[in-house]
């Protein structure tokens, strides 16, 4: 018995044949010859047309009852405000109840201070004093406003050409908090589809301005400059577009998150080989390296005018706040129409620009002050080269001492834990203070964590001495108890 779809294909071709053998199927039409196929064609046609006339289904409409909506509501469960808090989020750092200067107070008792980036210690200097009382009773507290709406002082523009001056190039901009100068600069001149090449291990301002400006990000691990040469020869090479884009080196002179320094000749050397441009964050280094102060340019005997943006929060060696961008007058200028942190934000407040002026009046009065952190500095790295299950990541020259565990948990939590833990035993037992480097959950850094301690030209030789004795008893015993 034939089945039911064998029947039905007979039955179509038998239909088919009968349209091709019809009287029109050989018909002559105004001299063309009519197949049977058109016949087909055309009948195909007018039932195409009819299908799109016809209006698509659609369910029919009704609105919710109270009781599915009251059901709904109850089913609902909202996305959580803030992730879940973790233990590790609701330890509170030590509270500093006096300045911030090589000794501080905690917890009414004196320790010696090694987590303030106090290069200079210039904190509570007399003159700086002095300087922000005067500008104090002249201009008030704070300007009240952005820098394009009435919120530029005249101290502003003598701090911004202060620096420039000090720096050597032709103008500055300042910024009103550190962080929003790398965050603010970065995506003022680096767009959707333009190329960042930068280290993995930038701290998490840079990763910020380099997250707004929408641009494509390619990491070369961690102050490598053969990972540095590879990415560029892999981001020009296989890129017919890239010498159409915008492209840049994005690194920091001295790394918060290993005291490493960059190699700024080797990187001048391949920004000008693969014709890329270089974003030089200088925080940590200005007023550090350099004969004079004069940060990394000055350190490697690179002309300033190799860095297209240099970009430095005030709040280290300036012992003051905000942050300021420096380079040729077309990068200034640009910012000051396109740059959000200086556009939006309310100017920094008078006798702060006051205090960074000052700053540097200083630092080129006293170039000893430079002397002095760099032998405190040799001083420091040396007591701690030895110390046990820890080793010193950082550069000899640089004022961030960074240790790490020469053997890792087995998890960087608890590497953390751990670090932690000696950090907090060495403020209890031997009255210092140091930090961890803590990551935020939007810390991107894939670095080891480590303890960092920052060297000020203010500590003494016994201060030194004792944080490294210290450390070294401490980390001792803690890493004796964990083994």
């Amino acid at each position: 018995m034939e089945s039911f779809g064998l029947k039905m294909v007979k039955s179509t071709l038998e239909w088919v044949t009968l349209a091709l053998d019809a009287p029109s199927a050989g018909a002559v039409v105004y001299g063309v010859h009519i197949g049977g196929h058109y016949f087909v064609e055309g009948l195909l046609f007018v039932v195409i047309l009819f299908l799109l006339s016809q209006k698509s289904y659609k369910p029919p409409k009704r609105p919710l009852t109270d009781k599915e909506i009251d059901e709904l509501c109850e089913e609902w469960v909202p996305e959580p405000l803030i992730p879940p808090i973790t233990e590790e989020m609701k330890l509170e750092p030590p509270v500093l109840e006096s300045a911030a200067g090589p000794h501080t107070t905690v917890n009414g008792k004196e320790v010696v201070n090694f987590a303030s980036a106090n290069y200079l210690g210039l904190i509570g200097h007399e003159k700086l004093i002095e300087s922000c009382t005067s500008a104090l009773e002249k201009y008030g507290v704070g300007s009240c406003g952005p820098r394009g709406f009435y919120g530029t002082i005249d101290v502003h523009l003598d701090c911004e050409g202060r620096i420039a001056k000090f720096l050597g190039t032709t103008d500055s901009i300042l910024y009103s908090y550190g962080l929003s100068t790398m965050f603010s600069a970065i995506p003022a001149f680096a767009k959707k589809g333009d190329i960042i090449v930068v280290d993995e291990g930038v701290h998490w301002g840079i990763q910020n301005g380099l997250y707004l400006s929408r641009s494509t990000i390619v990491p070369f691990k961690h102050n490598d400059m053969e990972s540095l040469r590879n990415t560029l020869e892999k981001v020009t090479a296989g890129n017919k577009r890239a010498k159409k884009l915008r492209r840049y080196i994005v690194v920091e002179s001295v790394y918060q998150n290993s005291g490493q320094i960059a190699p700024l000749d080797e990187i001048i050397r391949l920004k000008e080989k693969y014709r890329f441009r270089v974003l030089l964050d200088e925080s940590n280094s200005f007023g550090v390296l350099g004969k004079s102060g004069r940060g990394l340019t000055e350190h490697f005997g690179v002309p300033v005018e190799k860095i297209d943006i240099i970009t430095a929060a005030m709040g280290h060696a300036l012992a003051t706040e905000g942050g300021f961008c420096t380079g040729s007058a077309r990068v200034i200028d640009h910012q000051r129409l396109s740059s959000s942190g200086y556009v939006f934000s309310a100017s920094l407040p008078p006798y702060l620009a006051s205090a960074a002026i000052t700053a540097i009046d200083v630092l080129e009065e006293k170039p000893d002050l430079i002397t002095k952190l760099k032998e405190n500095i040799a001083i420091l790295w040396k007591g701690l080269s030895d110390i046990p299950g820890l080793s010193v990541a950082s550069n000899p020259d640089s004022p961030i001492v960074f240790l790490t565990l020469k053997k890792s948990m087995g998890s960087s939590k608890a590497d953390r834990d751990l670090l932690q833990e000696i950090a907090d035993s060495v403020l209890k037992e031997e009255s210092t203070l140091v930090v961890t480097s803590k990551k935020s959950t939007l810390d991107k850094c894939p670095l080891p964590a480590g303890i960092r301690l920052f060297v000020s030209a203010g500590h003494s030789e016994s201060d030194l001495l004792k944080a490294s004795e210290s450390l070294k008893r401490v980390a001792a015993s803690v890493l004796e108890r964990c083994a």
